[in-house]
């Protein structure tokens, strides 16, 4: 063997490996291999922030096999990841694996697997960065140093096990804040008038025309300071508008015509993936993120083997390298014709601090159409590739040509035209697609239509009217975010980067400091209470502001405008004091109990929502007399959405079965209760290996989840992992399990010990490495 090609993931590894041959030998570290201690903090504070790395518990072997195959090498490749993350697991596998003496050891780099791509790349290799290697560490240890001095703040101040981070705290106030502005939004009334007209003739089309002016004041009128200002706002004032139009005559006395440009949307970056997946698809950015890994890393495309479909999928760069623009316009050309290609490709650009050595997410292959490769995908992969194939596709086409026309009614009373009021009547008609003909972005929230065809008229032209209709409306509030939006939000105050986003959306939830409601952020009592503590007690730690800028010296320490100890001390300084002067308070503080209607079915004393470790629950108000409590139904203290239905049958009374969720997950419950109390685990899909039953996930006395089969106990089958309905890859076992090691690290596996497939699918979030 002649040289070594180390990445992150067997995905990864065999997609190169195909394409590198015989003479390479790739492995795969399975992510990282060394990191802080998990059970102390693992920075000297007292000798310039040192410091102390370990391999990963777990990850031992992965280091033996690497340093055995190192020795063997003549030449050692490290392909990991293109971005700091990458580049940090870079340099702890080449610390590892160094031969004294030795100066074999390459850093190699490409935004998408592709053959080009990576033989270049291997052609031309390079060094580890150690200016992005410092920035990454910077942050890990940023992050390590607030994790695990605020996290024991938290214990003493409002409970055990609560934790904060840098990031995930700033994210939690902008939910928290976006509550606040929800709550203390004053609603306000106004009126709207519509009517619809049509020209002279029984068959005329009628169309919509709305009340824009009235006596020289605009219905609606905006203004920069204070919004929004209406003139109808009250039922009376709409009922004496109402009846004066409709003693009115109609006339056509303006036509106003524009053709209008839609530019094609930019490529995708990570964050306008995540927003429009979550749009579009409902993923979360989780999701999002660990589909397009198994797109870049690698897809079997049945006889051409292992073939990576898109680029890298973290970036923040609009760049497109010159021969996939070709591809594209090549494509677009022979598909849709000559006239939905721009005369030069477009170029999009990018933020002032991205990175961009880094291409926007494309397609590898825009030949690879969706439906050709669709067969060798899963669902969500074919979803989200057939997604940016089409962004990508059509960020290349021709601009979309719109005509907008507005029609202006005015009045007439008794022949002579009424001066100051005009209804207007909007349409919007495409005249030439352009990029639409393939792609249009969803919209965040909904907002009024742009209207539709409308009927030729002619300037002068008399209209009939139908009834005048007057419509209530209210002022609403600013919508809560949903993960689209939320994303949006932490990229326009840059908070996080790309790599970043998925995790603090995952963090925030998994803490249970915010919950979904019908899809959108709303902060949960322990999440407020938190969230108010560290703005009293650490305003800096968590300001919009403080924590943009902290991003941008990161930024600095990867070009080397700045060194990472400097950034590391000017931020704990501040914070170590704050954090001192904070602790002298030994107030408790928690989650107040919120008050319900319903009584205790053991004492009658009203019931009160609490918080405990697993969420929000009811319990009696005469604790500790009463001890009774019960999962809450509903959240929020609104009424729970109704069950979902099942075809399976309740085994005591015959009434079908629904799925609800409690305070440790979803189970299956009779939709009878209370008549009926039967209660089971949801299958998991799985079937039992002895006999057939289905595996079921339960809870052990200590709360651990393990899943069993259904018949227990006439089968005692048990595991601690757990079971996913998917065949195993390598040996074709029925279902493979999830397995987490002591490290953070994800896999999927196989539990069949002559076949030992273990793939690492995601990194977890370990105790202080909150960002």
């Amino acid at each position: 063997m002649s040289s070594l090609v180390i990445v992150e993931s067997p995905a990864k590894a065999k997609t190169i490996s195909k394409i590198l041959g015989k003479d390479y030998w790739v492995k795969a570290s399975v992510g990282h291999v060394k990191d802080l201690p998990e059970k102390e903090i693992g920075v000297d504070v007292t000798k310039n922030f040192a410091p102390t790395y370990i391999v990963i518990p777990g990850k031992e072997q992965v280091v033996r096999d690497l340093k055995r195959e190192a020795k063997k090498a003549e030449n050692i490749y490290i392909a990991t990841d293109p971005d700091r993350e990458g580049e940090a697991i870079a340099h702890h596998i080449a610390e590892e694996i160094r031969q004294p003496k030795k100066n074999n050891i390459f850093r190699v780099m490409f935004h998408e697997i592709t053959e080009k791509s990576v033989r270049e790349a291997i052609q031309k290799p390079g060094s580890i960065d150690t200016d992005k290697v410092d920035a990454q560490q910077a942050r890990r240890i940023l992050d390590r140093l607030v994790g695990y001095t605020l996290s024991p703040f938290l214990w003493k101040k409002v409970r055990r096990g609560l934790s904060a981070g840098r990031v995930q705290s700033v994210a939690v106030r902008l939910v928290v804040d976006r509550e606040r502005e929800i709550e203390a939004f004053n609603k306000e009334e106004y009126w709207t008038i519509e009517t619809m007209v049509h020209q002279m003739g029984a068959d005329a089309q009628q169309f919509s025309a709305r009340l824009y002016r009235y006596q020289d004041r605009l219905v609606v009128e905006r203004d920069a300071e204070e919004g929004k200002r209406f003139l109808i706002t009250n039922a009376e004032a709409a009922d004496t508008i109402v009846r004066d139009l409709a003693a009115k005559d109609f006339f056509v006395a303006g036509i106003d015509k524009k053709m209008r440009k839609r530019a094609p949307y930019a490529p995708f970056i990570t964050s306008t993936l995540q927003q429009e997946a979550s749009r579009k698809l409902k993923f979360t950015a989780k999701k999002t993120m660990m589909t397009a890994q198994q797109l870049y890393e690698g897809i079997e495309l049945g006889p051409e083997g292992s073939v990576g479909l898109i680029t890298y999928m973290r970036t923040d760069a609009f760049r497109i390298a010159p021969e996939a623009q070709q591809w594209a316009r090549e494509l677009i050309s022979a598909k849709f014709g000559q006239e939905y290609l721009p005369e030069k490709p477009p170029v999009y650009k990018s933020r002032g601090n991205a990175q961009e050595a880094h291409e926007a997410i494309r397609p590898t292959y825009p030949d690879k159409l969706p439906d050709k490769v669709k067969k060798y995908l899963s669902k969500d992969q074919v979803n989200l590739y057939q997604l940016i194939w089409n962004r990508f596709m059509a960020s290349q086409m021709a601009p979309a040509q719109l005509e907008h026309t507005t029609y202006i009614i005015a009045l007439r009373d008794a022949g002579t035209p009424v001066a100051g009021t005009e209804l207007r009547a909007t349409g919007m008609v495409i005249r030439f697609p352009g990029f639409m003909a393939l792609y249009t972005e969803s919209a965040d929230d909904i907002t009024e239509d742009e209207g539709g065809l409308l009927p030729p008229v002619n300037e002068n032209e008399p209209l009939e009217h139908a009834a005048v209709v007057p419509s209530q409306h209210f002022t609403q509030p600013p919508p809560r975010y949903t993960e689209a939006t939320l994303v949006r939000a932490l990229e326009e105050k840059g908070i996080g980067r790309p790599s970043t986003y998925a995790s603090i959306l995952s963090t925030i939830q998994d803490r249970k400091y915010v919950q979904k409601l019908e899809n959108r952020f709303s902060p949960t009592e322990l999440g407020v209470v938190v969230n108010d503590l560290l703005v009293e007690k650490f305003p800096e730690l968590i300001d919009f502001s403080f924590t943009a800028n902290m991003e941008n010296e990161l930024d600095d320490i990867e070009t080397a405008k700045m060194k990472w100890t400097r950034v590391v001390k000017d931020f704990y300084t501040p914070f170590n004091k704050d954090l001192v002067e904070a602790s002298k308070d030994t107030t408790k503080v928690k989650p107040q109990d919120i008050p319900t209607d319903e009584k205790c079915e053991k004492c009658g004393e009203p019931m009160v929502i609490k918080w405990g470790r697993h969420g929000r629950f009811m319990a009696c108000s005469g604790y500790p007399t009463c001890r009774s409590t019960r999962p809450l139904e509903g959240e929020g203290g609104q009424p729970q959405a109704e069950p979902e239905m099942t075809d399976e049958k309740c085994e005591k009374c015959g009434s079908p079965m629904v799925i609800k969720k409690g305070r440790f997950g979803k189970f299956m419950a009779c939709s009878q209760y209370p008549a009926c109390k039967t209660a089971k685990p949801i299958p998991t899909g799985v079937k039992c290996p002895l006999d057939g039953g289905d595996l079921v996930e339960r809870k052990s006395k200590r709360g651990k989840a393990f899943w069993s089969c259904s018949n227990y106990p006439n089968c005692t089958y048990a595991t601690w992992y757990r079971p996913l309905p998917q065949e195993c890859p390598k040996c074709k076992a029925p279902f493979i399990v999830e397995k987490w090691l002591k490290g953070g690290q994800r896999f999927h596996a196989c539990l069949s010990k002559e076949c030992g497939y273990k793939e690492e699918i995601a990194a977890a979030d370990a105790p202080g490495n909150q960002s």
